[in-house]
């Protein structure tokens, strides 16, 4: 069952709300936006992956995928069709898992450099992530085919540019982008027994993040902040490779090559959506 984990929501929310009760003169009027900072964030992720996706087929080896794997007969082997999540059963008719996230904390340095209202800077953050995503093939055996991928931890460096407003200039709202890379643990699972299935592919993939978020200078250096971030991640090298075990020599995967089939997913590409509480500390 797919637990909701909403406490660290609703911390962020009444720490903002917080700050955004404390008078002007619970703040340091003269504690610019300028200057390192240390901090982190805690908050939670969800996957936001396509509900269209589905496995792929490369039948020939020829490192194309987009095949239809095909019975002795010539009828389609995985016409019970797919689904976006872990298959439960051998059949559609046992329904899927839905996709999950959960709780995301990060730790994060960087410097800014103000010049009036306007705030610019770099960051560079070390995040760890609970968010993954599966997809299911369900064959005429009956038989499923899982393959699922899980985010655990990511390094970004982003830049920053936002504007600060308000008495003594204590928000500050911007916007943020930059690269990732990010650690994917993929698996794969089946109740197919007969063949032998070898997953491959690199753990470490690239892309970017983009987001935006507001912070409020509360005591001192203190400052905390609500930020939205998406990440997207190019997972474009896990493969399953199905081969003969001890199935016969008719079996679907093998009639188009003997040497087996290749297994791919048709969304390469990972992306999460976090909503983050801040806090850093300036210098």
């Amino acid at each position: 069952m797919r637990t909701t984990r909403t406490t660290p929501f609703s911390t962020l929310m009444s720490a903002v709300l917080i700050a955004a009760a404390l008078p002007a003169s619970a703040l340091a009027n003269d504690a610019p936006w300028q200057g390192f900072h240390v901090g982190g964030s805690l908050g939670g992720s969800e996957p936001m992956s396509s509900d269209g996706g589905r496995i792929l087929f490369d039948t020939n080896l020829d490192g194309q995928f987009g095949d239809t794997v095909r019975t002795g007969t010539g009828a389609d082997a995985f016409s019970p069709g797919f689904c976006g999540g872990a298959a439960y059963g051998r059949t559609p008719a046992s329904g899927c898992r839905e996709d999950s996230g959960g709780a995301e904390t990060s730790l994060r340095i960087g410097y800014d450099w103000q010049r009036g209202r306007w705030v610019y800077g770099v960051l560079g953050e070390y995040t760890d992530h609970d968010a993954r995503d599966s997809v299911a093939a369900f064959s005429t055996t009956p038989a499923f085919y899982t393959m699922t991928r899980d985010l655990e931890h990511s390094m970004a460096l982003r830049g920053r540019m936002g504007m600060s407003f308000g008495g003594d200039s204590q928000w500050l709202g911007y916007v943020t982008a930059g690269a990732v890379r990010g650690r994917i643990s993929n698996s794969f699972a089946t109740s197919n027994a007969a063949n032998r299935f070898t997953p491959t592919g690199s753990d470490d993939a690239d892309g970017y993040q983009a987001g935006l978020g507001i912070e409020r200078q509360v005591i001192g250096n203190l400052s905390i902040g609500l930020e939205y971030l998406y990440t997207r991640l190019d997972d474009g090298d896990a493969r399953v490779r199905v081969e003969r075990g001890t199935a016969p020599a008719t079996n679907p995967f093998l009639l188009v090559n003997p040497a087996g089939t290749n297994f791919r997913r048709s969304d390469e590409d990972f992306s999460v959506g976090s909503l983050r509480l801040t806090a850093s500390w300036r210098f």
